[in-house]
């Protein structure tokens, strides 16, 4: 059995500590994705990287893969009530980023944060 971190921060960040792994999170809070969909919407990753983190997402027990035996094959994502767990960090960020451009003078946070996150989760 692998050993855990003692610090509970160190063991979130080992979890989740990535960008990609935040960008897919934030797109499965809203249910089921398909692959080609996690392509579009985690902007500029390739398709190993994304296959990684997705890999290591279900190994973390964050997310369950589905794949359907059809031509061409069909593979779904959705997350785990462990992996739905995280929406409060997901908050956390968003409110955190909310502030800090409201505090540099960005004119309109809410217009800023659906253009940046191109209105991918519920939390934009």
């Amino acid at each position: 059995m692998e050993e855990l971190p003692a610090c509970p921060v160190e063991l979130t960040l080992n979890m989740i500590g990535n960008k990609w792994k935040i960008m897919i999170l934030r797109d499965l809070m809203t249910g089921t994705k398909r692959f080609k969909d996690l392509m579009r919407s985690v902007t500029s990753v390739s398709q190993k990287v994304l296959t990684a983190n997705l890999r290591s997402m279900e190994s973390s027990k964050l997310l369950v893969r589905k794949m359907y035996a059809e031509v061409p094959p069909r593979v779904e994502y959705t997350l785990t009530e462990l992996g739905m767990s995280l929406g409060p960090i997901l908050d956390s960020m968003m409110t955190w980023g909310n502030q800090y451009k409201e505090e540099h003078q960005y004119a309109d946070t809410e217009d800023m944060a659906g253009a940046l996150c191109g209105n991918h989760c519920h939390r934009c």
